[in-house]
């Protein structure tokens, strides 16, 4: 219908990524303020907001149940936060590399160009992906958690193996780059 339901109102600085749980009762919002908030969707109003980053959210995701979020920052930490309670259930330290989006099944950050695969329950680093030449734009997991496809300015797409960790087919013939992957 086109109809505007609610607009959510709270952050002090502008919004730049935002996610539907599965369940499309809750979306996420990370902000330039260096938190993420939850909106209920039905009753138009804030749930809950999410504290700890020291610079500003410029990705999230929710998991497969959306019980869990994860959020990542400019201060090189991605968390893993507790939908229900508002928590920090774990969090790890990226290097020095920006986050430019992260996807919840195992955890994949994406920096400039790698993929960084993390343990999202113990926040310890499980591998990188590697293997583009210019940096990667886009990162996301099919819906079994098996394959991981990224994609890159380098006018490639890769997929790889979410066990083995190896790439398993390079996608070529774009004549620039890819930005999105799905």
């Amino acid at each position: 219908t086109g109809k505007c339901y609610h607009t959510f109102r709270g952050h002090s600085a502008e919004i730049v990524c935002l996610s539907f749980n599965p369940q499309s009762t809750l979306l996420a919002t990370g902000s330039m303020d260096t938190t993420a908030k939850l909106w209920d969707l039905e009753k138009g109003e804030e749930v809950a907001t999410l504290n700890g980053h020291s610079a500003e959210i410029i990705a999230l995701s929710f998991n497969t149940t959306g019980d869990r979020i994860i959020t990542g920052s400019f201060d090189h930490t991605v968390a893993v936060w507790d939908v229900g309670t508002g928590r920090a259930s774990s969090s790890c330290f990226i290097n020095q590399l920006d986050i430019d989006k992260v996807n919840y099944s195992k955890e994949a950050v994406q920096c400039p160009l790698c993929v960084q695969l993390w343990n999202a329950v113990t926040g310890t680093h499980i591998a990188t992906l590697a293997g583009h030449s210019r940096e990667v734009l886009d990162v996301c997991f099919d819906y079994t958690g098996q394959r991981i496809a990224t994609a890159s300015a380098d006018g490639s797409a890769r997929i790889y193996n979410a066990g083995t960790k190896q790439c398993i087919a390079k996608l070529e013939g774009h004549e620039d780059e890819i930005s999105k992957v799905s």
